[in-house]
């Protein structure tokens, strides 16, 4: 990994600092000086030809009235960096899309736990994608770009972290896979690290073994330390460091607080049900302020600090000296499980999944080419996505009276992860050419409501009859490390075990091998040995829960909902796709509108057909073949007259065809006026008598009524 370092002079006087260097065969440049210097950090990145500029600013003063760390991460994609214009009406770029919204969740979850402790001022990082070159993606420069604007900023954040995509084609690694790498791999790996320990883990695989996944984070985090040299390379532009001093704590306070609570808060631990536990928990702090109110006027928020902390301890100690969970399971043992499917009788799929407290309603629909999703971003092509999930959590689930707003960050990112983890199983083709959409309404939550949606959604899908290769199942594991103590691995965690604990781990797969997994620290990273005890609890507990599912429904059903679509499809001359189609699409708006069939049609001559009538689909399959089917002589069609004339009568025979009937084929003997045969809009059956060298036809009535009196007088 060769490179340079390099510090010279802008036009200007400015300076300019720059690390370029070779890394996993193209080169990586981080630049600062030149942009956005009145940023408190900033940084411009390049890979290849994709470039971004990550900046980081801080308010002047702590946030007040906050017990967290106010940090906003936004990162954007310019249209403009894909050589596009934006669609709409305004021609510009509007709220971030799910791609954007799951990108600033992957650059925050790292570096939030770098920050020290009571750290309250407002942080806003950005990060704007300025180009992209189609091959590389940008998002893997992000999390670098936001920790070296945090390294070059007097923010008082001193660990450095990156991250790097791990990609597995012919059973061989491969670090920052291309896009069209990513299509051939069987893994696409995100892992973020510092020196020391892996902080972040996301992404899927084809049902992969664990210990492919595992080798795969141990060749990540030495690719990552290639990275943190650049930044150290880069550090030597930064700024002093503002010193950040914890406000010394009340230490007569916290003891006042702690004899009055401590006993109490034991046994509020020993209480499993999460909504009797924590109406007690806030009666406590409650009380407790009430009771110090005069001696501690508005020290309400202080001393709801205290308790949660001397919550947070006794958990831990609870589980790491005495090995006892707060429901009283084992470390490694789940809570009790049921599946119920064909829930709800007009939808097309549904299953009920209950695991604990944690309840997630999946249903599926089952929908046409048409319903599919056109995805279009700056860094592929425009593509059609065909399975989507959509995941809800409302605020009844939880016991709170929240007013529904759209979907939020977590929303989005807990739907992508479960996405990710079935879309290995589901197979959607020629022979189930249906677009699926599977929602989950989480209706209880106490513990990993995303691991229930990939249970719920993957019994949904199979009661759908949408054909998985195998049943997919999930589980959160989660971490308790005292130093000194011991650690403890817990398995399917429950919500305050993830809220007082070390690590939400999520991990999902089949029984051929992992499909998706998610790693989030709440420490400042966790080692692999670690790591890996985690990821062996964690198969044997979807294995487990697979188990229970399969008692229920172990695969797809044959047959499809009656009140989901039928699907035709079939194929005609690229040449006849207009024809189909008529000017202005008038053709295809009549067949549908005759027949009631949805109808789609591809480039490539494929036409999709859809109801849920059967007979509609027939009757437009007929339609469309009547309409490319080339006009056979000695053939008997219907037929409606467009237009008289003196010579004869054009009708349409098939759908756009239209022939003469010579006024000699009109009738029986000599027709002196045409008009007093036929008329605008008769209809009768004409027979198609010759075709000539320019492709006219000519059309007899008289042939074709003479062939039919004689088949009914076969009959009679």
């Amino acid at each position: 990994m060769a490179g340079i370092c390099g510090i010279y002079q802008y036009a200007e006087g400015k300076m300019i600092h720059k690390v370029e260097k070779e890394f996993a065969g193209r080169t990586l440049s981080l630049e600062t000086g030149r942009m956005a210097k009145q940023a408190h950090g900033s940084v411009f990145l390049q890979y290849g030809e994709t470039s971004i500029l990550a900046t980081v600013v801080e308010s002047k003063k702590p946030k007040p009235g906050v017990n967290f760390l106010p940090m906003f991460v936004d990162y954007r994609e310019r249209a403009f960096a894909g050589g596009k214009i934006p669609g709409g009406f305004f021609k510009r770029e509007s709220r971030p899309g799910d791609r954007e919204v799951l990108c600033a969740r992957m650059i925050d979850r790292p570096i939030r736990p770098l920050f020290p402790k009571g750290y309250r001022n407002d942080i806003v990082v950005m990060i704007t994608v300025l180009s992209a070159d189609q091959e590389n993606p940008a998002d893997m420069l992000s999390l670098l770009g936001a920790s070296s604007a945090l390294t070059l900023s007097q923010i008082p954040v001193t660990e450095r972290v990156a991250s790097v995509r791990v990609g597995y084609i012919d059973d061989q690694y491969v670090i920052n896979p291309t896009f069209a790498q990513q299509d051939e791999s069987s893994l696409n790996l995100v892992v973020a690290a510092t020196r020391d320990a892996i902080v972040m883990v996301e992404g899927g695989a084809d049902e992969l073994p664990a210990a492919v996944v595992l080798a795969g984070l141990k060749t990540a985090h030495t690719a990552i330390s290639q990275l943190l040299d650049m930044v150290e390379e880069l550090a030597t532009a930064a700024v002093p460091k503002r010193e950040f001093v914890l406000e010394p704590e009340d230490e007569e306070l916290r003891a006042k607080v702690t004899a009055r609570v401590e006993g109490p808060v034991v046994e509020l631990l020993k209480i499993a049900d999460k909504a009797e536990r924590e109406s007690g928990y806030q009666e406590l702090v409650a009380k407790t302020v009430e009771e110090l109110a005069e001696e501690y006027p508005e020290q309400a928020g202080v001393i709801g600090d205290i308790i949660h902390d001397i919550e947070k301890a006794k958990m831990r100690a609870m589980v790491v000296e005495e090995g006892r969970r707060i429901d009283g399971r084992r470390t490694d043992e789940i809570r009790e499980i049921t599946c119920e499917v064909q829930m709800l009788p007009r939808v097309h799929g549904s299953a009920l999944f209950t695991r604990g407290q944690t309840q997630a309603l999946a249903t599926v629909t089952l929908g046409t080419a048409v319903d599919s999703q056109v995805i279009d971003n700056i860094e592929q092509p425009e593509y059609r996505k065909k399975f989507m999930l959509h995941y809800n959590f409302p605020s009844f689930s939880v016991g709170e009276a929240g007013i529904p707003r759209g979907p939020g960050r977590r929303e989005i990112g807990h739907g992508a992860l479960a996405e990710r983890a079935l879309r290995p199983v589901v197979e959607i083709g020629d022979d189930f050419p249906y677009t699926v959409r599977l929602v989950s309404d989480i209706l209880e939550s106490n513990g990993s409501s995303s691991m229930a949606t990939v249970c719920g959604g993957a019994l949904a899908m199979m009661d759908a009859g949408v054909p998985l290769k195998r049943p997919v199942a999930g589980i959160a594991m989660g971490l308790i490390h005292e130093p000194g103590k011991g650690t403890a691995i817990l398995s399917d965690i429950l919500g305050t075990e993830d809220h007082l604990g070390d690590m939400d781990f999520k991990v999902a797969g089949t029984s051929e091998g992992i499909t998706a997994f998610q790693l989030d620290c709440k420490i400042s990273g966790i080692e692999l040995d670690v790591l890996e005890k985690a990821l062996d609890q964690a198969v044997q507990g979807y294995t487990h829960i697979l188990g229970i599912m399969n008692q229920t429904l172990s695969e797809s059903r044959k047959e499809t909902s009656p009140y989901a679509p039928r699907i035709h499809t079939i194929k005609i001359d690229t040449e006849k796709i207009r024809d189909v189609i008529g000017p202005g699409g008038k053709i295809i708006r009549k067949i549908t509108e005759e027949s009631g069939a949805k109808i789609d049609i591809q480039d490539d001559g494929t036409v999709t057909i859809a109801s849920a009538d059967e007979t509609a689909c027939s009757t437009a399959i007929r339609m469309i073949e009547d309409i490319v089917k080339d006009p056979e002589v000695g053939r008997i069609y219907p037929s409606e007259v467009k237009t008289v004339t003196s010579f004869g009568a054009f009708v349409e025979f098939l759908p756009s065809k239209e022939g003469l009937v010579h006024v000699s084929e009109l009738e029986e003997g000599h027709v002196k006026d045409v008009e007093s045969v036929v008329k605008v809009g008769d209809k009768f059956p004409v027979k198609l008598v010759a075709i000539d060298k320019q492709g006219r036809v000519r059309l007899s009535k008289i042939a074709a009524t003479r062939e039919l009196n004689q088949k009914g007088q076969q009959q009679d």
